[in-house]
């Protein structure tokens, strides 16, 4: 759950006179937001694909969720189970591990530093308007149940997933940093 002080200024909350000026997708997301709670993002460019949540935080006062690497619409579906366990009370925090979304295998919850929202987030910003909206990156493990940033990870699976509570300067290069 968030700090009780926490505002949320998303575009439900407060009208910023352009509301009649959004484009298919950003009513798809209120709509979503609305009917459902949250929406979730899927985005293929290239060799890079990943999903993120927007509305969480709106809805349930938790942080949206963000993963990388797989198939969107396995993410997607993952994205949706986290998201149903925080809408039935669950907390999500920095540090946590989840036996209960992929089977046989936990992921691992890491806050993602507010650097790294504008390359990979931007229809949230749009949603929330501003980039103080908390949001963990969902890791999985390679097939020996290593996350990618541990040592004995598998070496294709570490470039598959970013790892977004680093600083953009301080990530190792790759394609997650190419175009920052």
């Amino acid at each position: 759950m968030l700090d009780e002080s926490f505002e949320c200024r998303c575009v439900l909350h407060h009208d910023y006179g352009d509301r009649d000026e959004v484009d298919g997708v950003d009513l798809r997301i209120i709509d979503d937001v609305r009917q459902h709670g949250w929406h979730v993002v899927k985005v293929i460019d290239g060799d890079i694909q990943f999903a993120y949540t927007i509305g969480l935080t709106h809805t349930h006062r938790t942080p949206e969720l963000a993963m990388f690497g797989l198939d969107v619409h396995v993410m997607h579906s993952m994205l949706n189970t986290l998201g149903a366990k925080a809408a039935a009370g669950a907390v999500l925090t920095d540090g946590q591990r989840d036996d209960d979304v992929i089977e046989g295998r936990p992921v691992a919850l890491r806050s993602v530093d507010p650097s790294w929202y504008r390359p990979y987030l931007g229809r949230a910003i749009g949603f929330y308007r501003e980039s103080s909206f908390p949001v963990l990156q969902v890791a999985w493990p390679d097939a020996d149940h290593h996350f990618h940033w541990e040592e004995r990870a598998q070496e294709r699976n570490r470039g598959r997933q970013p790892q977004l509570w680093l600083k953009p300067d301080e990530h190792p290069a790759g394609i997650w940093t190419a175009d920052l």
